[in-house]
């Protein structure tokens, strides 16, 4: 564009008078002719208006020439025009909205890139998992595969796999997947170890034992005296079980079954511990407590079990056993013998609690007796005839006849029912008691007859003082014969009866004293009659008797009252009221002393071994 000079300016002034519009200066076609204006001359410049008006004209008719030739043209091109406007203005409008949107689309731009580059390293996961599918996969189905393996009892697998996932957590502790593996593994776990205690709660064998043992030991749950602990727990539920199912109704039945089972369930359960754990190795040298309190925990459960095995059966030996008490015994002490092999030898124990049960057993059926004896005696009447025990029978002791301590029961007691009775329950007593007979028992047995005896005197004189006003001379007679047949028969038979239970050889050698001392330790297997018989002596006549040795009479006193003075110096009356005295030696002598020993209560085989007839009194007859 030329520029335009300060003349130019000039002549533009005066050609234009009025202003011309600014726009003018910036086109060049204007500043071209403004330099031909300034180079023409004055006619030129005169002419210049004219040429302009024709020029001009000649425009205007070009112009209307044009439009009327191309009108349609200037009627399409207005309209196009008009339609260019309006769409460029809807242009700018929608680049203006364009404007408004960019920043929202240049963010989900910016989002949609983040996206794409998430789906590609997904995309990238998705591939690599595609590729190892199968590894992922087994991992996937360790659960699953672990569940299989301890429902069906594979418990090697289910350890291995177990040890593999523990490998995994520690590795990928992070990952979510591995987390929920790990769960459910431990779960798994859980029911095998559950699995496993089950089966020790059931009869398995020593090589079961050691199995189940190993994989709990593998599973590494339980430290040594937890699973000590743990073994002897579930052992112990699975032998209380076996015992629970056995009857109660019968106690014999119930105890034979439990000391059976229990010699051979336990034993075998204290040979599998000593095969499973290593309380007595001698190359584990004890450390502190802790190995001290393991030894202790397999003794205390011993322990317990026998001390719950003696406690049923003392419990089903008071509910009663009948007469088969000798039979427990035997099973009993072989079971303690059993146990011996395994350093847990009870028998001391047991003797104990079947000496109570024999003691018991044997005051219980006293008693019994003493209660007929009181029964019968409150119905008795001496108006009867001698012999009126129909259907009883007295019971022997049960002894084979042909062995030499057999005894017979006094025939002349049938004479007097409730004596009889009471015989027959204080044999039916000692029947009991001779197949459990404890030697320890000698004194309370003798002490419980005793005690029985005494009541059975006090019965007698309360039977006396109350019928004594209405007796009659027959009564009375028969009363006296009661009271005899109860001294002279039935006393000395239950002495012979004691040492036969008891025998006095037996006891001294237990005590390891001369037999002719047992006097000097009271009533061992010895009944003292003296209080029974000073009891009734003041209801009985006083009587005189008198023995005939070749022609000469001797009263009952011949033994010496005082040690210090000789028989011989002593004078003693007859029959007729004369002096007499006899010294006699050999077997005179011996009878002498056997019918005196009469007079005492006593018989010769009480003073004999009743097996060899051997005499065992002879050290104390000649001090």
């Amino acid at each position: 564009m030329a520029a335009v000079d300060v003349e130019d300016e000039s002549i533009l002034a005066s050609i234009f008078r009025q202003s011309f519009p600014e726009s003018w200066r910036e086109r060049p076609d204007f500043a071209s002719y403004l330099l031909e204006l300034s180079s023409s001359g004055v006619d030129k410049l005169v002419r210049e208006p004219e040429r302009l008006a024709e020029e001009r004209a000649h425009i205007l008719q070009q112009t209307r020439q044009l439009a009327f030739a191309n009108y349609k043209t200037f009627i399409r091109t207005a309209e196009c025009t008009e339609d260019i406007y309006r769409r460029f203005g809807q242009v700018q409008s929608s680049l203006a909205r364009l404007l408004d949107k960019l920043p929202a689309f240049q963010q989900s731009c910016r989002s949609f890139v983040q996206k794409a580059e998430e789906i590609a390293c997904s995309r990238r996961k998705n591939s690599l998992t595609l590729n190892r599918h199968t590894e992922i996969l087994e991992v996937l189905e360790i659960p699953q595969l672990m569940d299989t393996c301890v429902r069906n009892g594979y418990y090697e697998e289910a350890l291995e796999l177990a040890t593999y996932v523990r490998r995994l957590e520690k590795k990928h502790s992070s990952i979510p997947v591995i987390q929920s593996i790990v769960l459910e593994v431990r779960q798994s776990a859980q029911l095998m170890l559950e699995q496993l205690v089950q089966q020790l709660r059931t009869g398995l064998q020593l090589p079961a034992c050691l199995r189940v043992l190993g994989y709990l030991r593998r599973m590494d749950i339980f430290t040594e005296a937890e699973l000590r602990v743990k073994f002897l727990q579930a052992r112990d539920a699975w032998l209380r079980s076996i015992q629970s199912s056995i009857p109660e109704d019968d106690p014999y039945f119930h105890i034979t079954k439990t000391i059976e089972m229990c010699r051979v369930h336990l034993f075998d359960i204290i040979t599998e511990y000593r095969a499973l754990f290593s309380d007595e190795d001698p190359l584990l040298v004890p450390c502190g407590d802790q190995a001290l309190s393991e030894a202790a925990i397999f003794h205390g459960w011993v322990l317990q079990k026998v001390a719950h095995f003696l406690q049923i059966l003392e419990q089903d030996l008071q509910k009663g056993v009948g007469s088969r008490l000798d039979s427990l015994l035997g099973q009993c002490m072989y079971f303690g013998l059993s146990f011996s092999r395994v350093g847990a030898d009870f028998r001391g124990q047991l003797v104990p609690i079947f000496q109570r049960v024999a003691l018991t057993t044997f005051r219980r059926a006293v008693q019994e007796a003493v209660d007929k004896f009181q029964e019968e005696m409150n119905c008795y009447t001496l108006i009867l005839a001698p012999a009126v025990l129909g259907n009883s029978s007295v019971a022997p002791v049960s002894v084979p006849s042909s062995h030499p301590g057999t005894l017979q029961p006094p025939m002349a007691l049938l004479d007097f029912s409730p004596l009889a009775c009471f015989l027959n329950g204080v044999l039916t007593a000692f029947n009991d008691l001779r197949l459990c007979c404890p030697v320890a028992v000698a004194q309370d047995v003798t002490s419980a007859l005793e005690e029985a005896l005494s009541q059975v005197t006090k019965i007698i004189l309360a039977f006396h003082q109350a019928e004594e006003a209405a007796f009659s001379v027959k009564e009375q007679e028969l009363f006296v014969q009661f009271c005899t047949a109860f001294l002279e028969d039935l006393l000395p038979y239950l002495n012979r009866c004691l040492q036969l239970l008891f025998p006095p050889s037996q006891i001294a050698q237990i005590l390891g004293i001369p037999a002719t001392q047992l006097q000097q330790y009271g009533n061992l297997g010895y009944l003292d009659l003296t209080v029974v018989q000073e009891s009734l002596v003041s209801i009985l006549p006083r009587k005189e008797m008198f023995f005939l040795l070749h022609g000469s009479a001797v009263g009952p006193e011949l033994t010496c009252p005082n040690a210090t003075e000789p028989p011989a110096a002593l004078p003693r009356l007859n029959e007729k009221g004369e002096a007499a005295c006899w010294q006699a030696q050999g077997w005179p002598a011996r009878i002498i002393q056997h019918e005196m020993d009469h007079l005492h209560g006593l018989l010769y085989v009480d003073k004999m071994d009743s097996k060899t007839f051997v005499n065992i009194n002879w050290m104390e007859v000649n001090d």
